[in-house]
């Protein structure tokens, strides 16, 4: 049973020498054999490269490496298939990219190796991050491991899969708006995006420059604490890398929240919020207070904006940043005549009916003449959704909300209407237009239905507030029993 081990569960054991490295990461193969076939959160991985890496990572071990300044050694890690890892296939589960294999590593995997992580597979996601239940990838439709006839959320869905079928010790997502703690609350574990510029985004395929941030998929808050540590900090490849200090996350971990002053927005309590999901985050409430958090209504007025203005910023950022899929470079090329029509074939083959939905989306806003009246107008009401939070924290040292507004949803339900699946990210989009920190944790199950399903909690912080979020979600999760369920 390693495989259903936390991080710190699983480095404690290896550090007695009560098991292997070689005995976990076969423990995850194991598992991704017996219950991938039916969850589908692996597009790839190699067996024979995981033990590998294993084997020397209990040689590290025999040699008396020192954990402290290696948190992960030993432990088994799958990434989202959006981040580069030297070597092996980077498709952003695209046909576009063809056969294409990453050059080089992400700064993030430099340093998740530098920690000791076997980095073993590749995860299903919605192309190019663009969706909110993997169902919009060019492989395969990952499953929800507690119900797999419905979605696991988007577009990091097969990292939250992954990690709650355990079939990883944890994984690695991004989040645009909302791609790590949507797909986190619908499949019970906790997923962080944390403060823009505090991860680098060196090795990231983007989607929106400006939104975009890598964070951890993970089994329990203590495990988010110390990936998020390791993975931190300033990255001169990456400009928008902000040069601040990496807190020891861990240590914040105290279970002392008394004090701690909470915000519930008025906006987001609100129609088309399944009963479950509004009962569930109101016992939640009553169990901060229970613990000393005082809780008062605040109010984020410019709310109502965060879906517009969120897909003409995305739209417009993905518009650029995937023009240099040209099938010119590198990836796929369907041929033409001239440059220009194997251009456009290349693009109409191989890019999906949501990225392209996007691009002309997002062209169109930046067109001449429609420029002002779109791009520059939602910039503009960014800044203001922006000024909402960070006036909401001169009163408050966190504000706490639904993740969704409903428990996962069956395949298929959504994946017809685009504006209903937009939706479906409408608690979580402003946290990335604000630049601040989220995170979701487990805080219930829906009642209503022939399976259970989970619910998830979303405490958004200060920027570089990560650590108070940690501490409150630490203490929450601890005084209830909702992170020892397991799907499978």
């Amino acid at each position: 049973m390693l495989h259903r081990l936390t991080i710190h569960e699983l480095t404690a054991r290896l550090a007695r020498r009560e098991v292997s490295a070689r005995d976990a990461m076969q423990a995850c193969l194991d598992q991704v054999a017996r219950v991938d076939g039916d969850i589908r959160a692996f597009i790839s991985h190699d067996p024979a490269d995981a033990l590998a890496q294993a084997d020397a990572a209990d040689a590290a071990i025999a040699a008396g490496a020192d954990f402290s300044q290696r948190p992960l050694l030993g432990v088994p890690l799958a990434l989202k298939d959006v981040l580069a890892v030297q070597g092996q296939p980077l498709n952003c589960c695209s046909k576009i990219l063809g056969q294409f294999r990453s050059p080089y590593d992400a700064t993030v995997v430099e340093k998740l190796k530098a920690a000791g992580a076997l980095i073993f597979g590749r995860l299903n996601m919605d192309e190019f991050a663009m969706g909110s239940s993997t169902e919009n990838s060019a492989f395969q439709t990952t499953r929800n491991p507690w119900d797999t006839a419905r979605i696991p959320g988007g577009s990091s869905g097969g990292s939250a899969a992954a990690v709650a079928a355990d079939e990883c010790i944890a994984s690695l997502g991004s989040d645009t708006g909302g791609s790590i703690r949507q797909p986190a609350a619908l499949c019970g574990c906790v997923g962080l995006k944390p403060t823009y510029g505090r991860v680098s985004r060196y090795g990231l395929v983007a989607f929106a420059s400006s939104l975009d941030q890598i964070g951890p998929f993970t089994k329990d808050v203590r495990d988010a604490a110390t990936l998020l540590e390791v993975i931190s900090g300033h990255d001169l490849r990456d400009a928008s890398s902000i040069p601040q200090p990496v807190p020891r996350y861990p240590q914040a971990l105290t279970g002392d929240i008394k004090g701690m002053r909470l915000g519930l927005p008025k906006e987001y309590m609100v129609g088309g919020l399944a009963p479950e999901v509004k009962s569930a985050v109101d016992a939640a409430v009553k169990q901060l207070e229970s613990l000393g958090a005082t809780v008062q209504e605040i109010s984020l007025p410019h709310t109502d904006y965060d879906v517009a203005v969120y897909y003409i910023i995305a739209t417009a950022e993905a518009s650029a940043n995937l023009a240099r899929f040209d099938g010119v470079r590198y990836g796929a090329r369907v041929e033409g005549a001239d440059p220009l029509e194997m251009y456009a074939n290349t693009r109409g083959a191989g890019f999906g009916a949501e990225v392209k939905r996007r691009i002309i989306l997002g062209t169109y806003v930046l067109s001449s003449g429609y420029y002002d009246a779109y791009y520059l107008r939602a910039q503009k009401v960014r800044t203001l959704i922006r000024q909402d939070y960070l006036k909401a924290f001169e009163q408050v040292d966190a504000i706490v909300t639904p993740t969704t507004p409903t428990p996962a949803f069956k395949l298929g339900e959504k994946s017809g209407d685009p504006l209903q699946m937009y939706l479906s990210d409408i608690f979580t989009i402003g946290c990335n237009l604000a630049g601040i920190p989220g995170l979701s944790l487990p805080c219930g199950f829906s009642s209503d239905s022939q399976r259970r399903l989970p619910i998830g909690l979303q405490l958004l912080g200060k920027p570089f507030g990560e650590e108070s979020l940690l501490r409150l979600a630490h203490a929450y999760e601890q005084s209830t029993p909702w992170h020892k369920e397991h799907a499978l």
